[in-house]
């Protein structure tokens, strides 16, 4: 394979998926410590060590391409793995995922790749990340599905947010279908400097939700702050999340502060406002971040004729985005939640 020797003495999978946006030949080889490297397509790489495991564990980054922070976190990871200075304990999927995007800068090429999850794609093939998304998803379903026995499985997809938020990290947490949100994986995001979390209500179309509804993965989008492009991103405010994601991988169990509620600020969704017109705007600036709130009676989009207002005190903003394509979400509401029964 003309990429395996690069590949084995830089550990640099991210410059040779870079270099590969569309496809990269399989290949596999074992590491010194007797981990199997495979690789699988260009920005997905699995590791497997030559011990007993009891963790399927899939870290995804890019599928958002100009989103950088999480793409340099997991290339160092990565590196480290391949070069031997990190030894692992569990089973890894890593997954950069929309290469083009990466290359170009931008959010997407042709369409939102996290719109296009959990069968959102059609099996079409009229553009490469509806492909992308079939594709990815076929790697998680075998990743999961060859492992026997009772093991224990999570998908953390990391983002960085196209606004500034005023807690700068946050996490989504997919809709579980009646199951109850869990405290142990609060007090995971607690470690990784993550403790605000919005509590789906809906079905999506995300990759982390795909995880959770297929597969009872524990799942989250992990919101690691604001785009920026790379070499600009201050990469000490990203310290604890490496290092607990360096500990969910290298260790057999991971002790957790113990959970207290007010660590927390938690949310979840009021409502959701999809672009149908046109003419759709926001009359709050560019600058306005995430959970923003607003008071009962004021205005928070416009869409074509229709005019939305603030329902309660306090509703805030999320994702507000004036330029989706009509008929996709652009912007969720929420409100603030407290821990109860719905948590174990």
């Amino acid at each position: 394979m003309t990429y395996l020797t690069e590949l084995k003495q830089s550990g640099d999978f991210l410059s040779i998926t870079r270099a590969n946006e569309f496809s990269l030949e399989p290949v596999s080889f074992t590491l010194d410590n007797g981990t199997l490297v495979e690789v699988h397509d260009t920005g997905v790489i699995q590791f497997t060590p030559n011990i007993t495991t009891t963790k399927d564990i899939v870290l995804s980054s890019a599928v958002h391409g100009n989103e950088t922070a999480p793409i340099e976190i997991c290339d160092e990871l990565i590196q480290q793995i391949i070069l031997g200075k990190l030894t692992l304990a569990q089973r890894v999927l890593f997954i950069f995922g929309n290469p083009k995007s990466i290359n170009i800068g931008q959010r997407f090429v042709d369409e939102n790749l996290n719109r296009l999850f959990n069968g959102a794609h059609n099996n079409e093939t009229d553009n490469p990340e509806k492909v992308r998304a079939q594709n990815l998803e076929a790697y998680v379903r075998n990743f999961f599905e060859q492992a026997e026995g009772d093991r224990y499985r999570c998908h953390y997809d990391l983002h960085t947010a196209i606004r500034g938020s005023k807690n700068e990290k946050f996490a989504v947490y997919p809709f579980l279908h009646g199951k109850p949100w869990k405290k142990s994986q609060l007090q995971f995001l607690l470690s990784c400097g993550v403790n605000t979390v919005l509590m789906m209500r809906s079905a999506a179309t995300t990759f982390s939700y795909f995880s959770s509804y297929q597969f009872g993965a524990d799942a989250f989008t992990i919101e690691l702050g604001q785009v920026k492009p790379f070499g600009q991103n201050n990469m000490a405010s990203f310290a604890k999340t490496k290092a607990t994601l360096t500990a969910l991988i290298s260790q057999e169990s991971v002790e957790y502060k113990d959970f207290n509620a007010s660590d927390f600020e938690l949310f979840t969704v009021h409502r959701t406002i999809n672009r149908t017109q046109e003419a759709f705007s926001f009359p709050f600036s560019d600058s306005a971040v995430n959970f923003t709130g607003f008071s009962k009676g004021e205005l928070l989009a416009t869409d074509g004729d229709t005019e939305y207002f603030a329902e309660v005190e306090g509703e805030a903003i999320i994702f507000p985005n004036a330029n989706v394509a009509l008929g996709q979400r652009a912007l969720l509401t929420v409100v603030p939640l407290e821990v109860d029964e719905n948590f174990i």
